[in-house]
């Protein structure tokens, strides 16, 4: 009897427990977040990624009714910033707007990574899909992608592009470029795209493929923008011609961003960041502030984004092998 009784207020000890644990009970609770929470980008501020995160954040922070704050930890190919928030304790309070390019590509860009982005992140969801465009410096003597070819093919190792590091997403797309256009261009890696604007309007870089940081900067001449990297136009800017219709048959690329958590972050959590995510980015005052951005809005389950992200690593290693992209 006696025997019985200590060990059923065992159980329940254990239970309380459990139940007692601080990520429990927020989770179970509903009480998260009960202080700010941090959204880590791997980029430098301004430019899409840090625009697009900061809007976010302020969504997120009036509908949780607590602070988002982005902490900004570019560099070293998107890895470091990834690597930091793989390794936060999984409470909730620590996310990463993540991207195919950290995420995917650099699985196969690098022999060795820090983390595994299936086993050290939860999904949460998708944010938005963008294409990239293609700028070229003024001091180039080229007005279309055709023009810029055959200075190219006739000016050998006249041509240098800036991307974000090796394996990023503006790399693969200069690498694409190279193979399908035939001809040599130099690669030069910079920690951002705010720090590669310079040296493209100034000439000191040929050409860089942009998110969109540099469509002002084209609009007033700075730099010559010559087409646009996805499918179809735009239809918000029709007279960007695709990289096909330029003179690069089977050009097409876009890429998409996401929310992760570090993995082991209780499923209730996750489940009501993506819901307050989707509703974040329905409101028009949300939109209305990236309307200058070329972003195509999609949020998708954590399951979802489980299943895009496994599918992408196997494509985008492919690429990357196809188009003899040697990791690091």
């Amino acid at each position: 009897m006696i025997r019985r009784f200590t060990r059923g207020w065992a159980v329940l000890l254990g239970l309380a427990c459990i139940a007692s644990s601080p990520w429990v009970a927020q989770a179970q609770g509903g009480t998260w977040p009960t202080h700010a929470v941090k959204l880590v980008i791997p980029y430098p501020p301004g430019g899409l990624a840090d625009s697009f995160a900061r809007a976010l954040a302020d969504g997120l922070g009036d509908r949780l009714k607590q602070t988002v704050f982005v902490d900004n930890k570019p560099g070293g190919s998107l890895i470091i910033g990834t690597d930091m928030v793989s390794k936060s304790p999984p409470d909730g309070y620590t996310f990463l707007l993540g991207s195919v390019s950290s995420l995917a590509i650099n699985t196969g860009a690098f022999k060795r990574l820090p983390y595994d982005p299936v086993k050290d992140f939860t999904p949460v969801s998708l944010v938005f899909r963008t294409p990239l465009f293609l700028m070229v410096a003024p001091s180039v003597p080229a007005n279309n992608v055709r023009e810029l070819i055959a200075y190219g093919k006739a000016h050998p190792a006249a041509l240098s592009y800036a991307s974000l590091g090796h394996g990023s997403s503006l790399h693969l797309s200069g690498e694409l470029f190279k193979t399908l256009a035939g001809i040599d261009i130099a690669h030069i890696p910079y920690k951002g795209t705010t720090t590669a604007v310079p040296d493209l309007m100034t000439g000191r870089v040929s050409m860089m493929f942009d998110g969109g940081a540099l469509l002002p900067q084209a609009r007033e001449g700075k730099v010559k923008m010559m087409a646009v990297t996805s499918a179809k136009r735009l239809p918000s800017m029709p007279d960007v011609p695709t990289m096909a219709e330029a003179g690069v048959p089977n050009y097409d690329m876009d890429f998409w961003f996401g929310i992760v958590a570090p993995a082991g972050t209780p499923a209730p959590i996750v489940e009501r960041l993506a819901h307050e995510i989707a509703e974040v980015e329905k409101q028009p005052l949300f939109r209305q502030r990236l309307t200058s951005f070329p972003v195509q809005f999609e949020t998708t389950t954590p399951a979802a984004m489980s299943d895009i992200l496994k599918k992408d690593i196997g494509v985008w290693q492919k690429y990357l092998r196809d188009y003899k992209v040697e990791p690091q």
